[in-house]
């Protein structure tokens, strides 16, 4: 079932404003900012990728003003390691330049293109109104009503093209829609491999935005990247926007923080990957990401002949058009929807809509949980679970039409006690996740002998992940009591309340009360049955 059709389009001044909205916190360590940036390029590529340019365009300026603002001023930035991993930022940043100025006229032609709809209704419907009040049926001679002055639809306003869904009624046509695309990107994949082309370079061929150009791309300043370059270029993107005179005003929230106050908790602490992934925004991002379609045609199409004359100059009907270019022009008895067997890399026909939001109203997209996820962990911890020890695993997935899908269990290596599960080698992890061009999107544990709920430790482990992911969750299995729940961190206060926390003890109280909540009943996680996942165990053979 459909839901209200996509937001209307923004102007570029309009996205900017919202990329630059979002809360950067110095108390949170480099490492989880160092990936946040890597997650926002990995969606940014998928958000392109389905042809929604203002969502991609959003996320590539919100990276930029993460990489050169904010994160040169961290208090842990001038470490050896972070700072290369700054370095690197950088390079991603200039790459994306070209992206950015690409994306641009695209949304500023769709963004007049909706202008110009608004006012040619306008002046329709007062005219409407005029011809009401002289005729007594001037309804029946409107515009409207006679058909030749129609206006055409405009998909940002329109479910003809795109579909808004819900996910609690869609969860069917989520798993075959995930199931598609998975076995597609994982193909691509592969031919990527097998022509010889390394990970590296297959990472910086996407990141260059343009695999034509990749080269070109890469070539210009590998060495000693010049900040105040960036810096001036960043400027003259918000300066461009629309004839701004002026610095669009910044929105970010940026506390100085007197020092790190990083708690040492590494319950499974995120990995510390210099450069990588995930939405993995501590950033608050708008979900509004409704799908960008082409712009209508200002006329609508003449009706074509009932009897087609081939005459003797035809010598054979025309080819058949490929099924990925059936589209726009459909008749309207044929479905508006390609079937998922006609879809390919090219945008899908629908986007799935924020199913929950959080305290401050920020829009969660859905998480799309497999059911019997839980169950195959439990069996796999089950050995540390009858020594009393706890067992984590990691819940990685990926972006499709606007919803996340958690389609891979890692079970990283880790040390365990009754009370404890702490992550290692998480190099490693990270390698695989980005290798196989994963998100995280949050983690699962158990409490062999405790009843389901967030331990002081488990929420400071949790906030690393949300803050790379707003959307991230918890899953907490309490074997002994038969009981298992997901969660979040509210936001506020739970959020804050634990960033500022500098308790170290195991168990230790925090003020609020609320300072976590179920995600399931009711949230943004729905389990959809049939979804397929992989378990991937990268503990060292006992």
């Amino acid at each position: 079932m459909a839901g209200q059709g996509p937001a209307p389009p923004m102007s570029v001044e309009q996205i900017v404003f919202q990329a630059e909205n979002f809360e950067y916190n110095p108390l949170v360590p480099f490492r989880h900012w160092s990936r946040s940036a890597g997650t926002l390029l990995k969606e940014a590529d998928i958000y392109e990728s389905e042809g929604n340019d203002q969502q991609a365009y959003l996320l590539l300026f919100r990276h930029a003003r993460l990489v050169l603002d904010n994160l040169p001023t961290h208090p842990e930035a001038r470490s050896g390691e972070n700072e290369s991993a700054l370095q690197q930022l950088r390079k991603d940043v200039l790459r994306n330049f070209t992206r950015l100025e690409t994306l641009k006229p695209r949304i500023n032609r769709r963004y007049s293109q909706y202008q110009w709809i608004l006012k040619e209704r306008s002046q329709a419907k007062a005219a409407n109104n005029r011809a009401a009040l002289l005729s007594p049926r001037g309804s029946e001679n409107s515009p409207d009503k006679r058909g030749h002055s129609r206006l055409p639809s405009d998909p940002a306003l329109s479910n003809e093209l795109l579909e808004t869904l819900t996910a609690g009624e869609n969860r069917d046509l989520a798993v075959q829609l995930a199931h598609k695309e998975i076995r597609r990107r994982a193909t691509a994949r592969k031919a990527t491999r097998q022509a010889g082309i390394s990970e590296e370079e297959e990472h910086e061929r996407r990141t260059a935005g343009l695999w034509g150009d990749w080269e070109e791309a890469l070539s210009k300043n590998d060495q000693n990247i010049d900040r105040d370059l960036l810096s001036r270029q960043m400027h003259n993107i918000r300066l461009q926007m629309n004839g701004t005179k002026d610095d669009i005003p910044r929105h970010a929230s940026s506390r100085v923080s007197p020092e790190s106050n990083e708690a040492h908790y590494q319950y499974p602490s995120v990995p510390q990957r210099i450069a990588h992934d995930q939405s993995a925004p501590a950033l608050r991002m708008n979900s509004d990401t409704s799908r960008e379609v082409a712009a209508p045609m200002l006329q609508p199409p003449l009706r074509p002949p009932k009897d087609l004359d081939l005459g003797t100059d035809s010598q054979a009907l025309p080819p058949r058009p490929s099924k990925e270019n059936i589209s726009r022009t459909q008749s309207p008895d044929q479905s508006s929807t390609p079937s998922l067997a006609q879809q390919s890399s090219k945008p899908t026909t629908f986007t799935f809509k924020p199913s929950a939001y959080l305290e401050n109203g920020t829009p969660l997209r859905t998480i799309f949980l497999p059911p019997d996820l839980r169950h195959r962990f439990l069996s796999i911890a089950l050995p540390n679970t009858k020594a009393n020890l706890e067992t984590c695993g990691i819940l990685c997935g990926t972006l499709i039409s606007n919803a996340l899908f958690i389609s891979k269990l890692v079970i990283p290596e880790q040390e365990s006690t009754s009370d404890t599960c702490e992550t290692v080698n998480e190099s490693d992890l990270f390698d695989y996740v980005d290798g196989e061009d994963l998100m995280v999107l949050g983690w699962i544990h158990t409490h062999p002998t405790q009843t389901c709920f967030m331990s002081s430790r488990d929420l400071h482990t949790h906030c690393g992940y949300q803050v790379m992911m707003p959307e991230s969750i918890a899953i907490v299995c309490a074997p002994s009591k038969g009981d298992w729940g997901v969660f979040r961190l509210t936001d506020p206060p739970g959020m804050k309340s634990v960033l500022n926390c500098t308790q170290t003890g195991l168990f230790h109280p925090h003020a609020e009360s609320n300072i976590y909540t179920d995600a399931l009943r009711p949230g943004h996680v729905y389990e959809a049955r049939g979804l397929e996942f992989d378990v991937v165990d990268l503990r060292p053979a006992s």
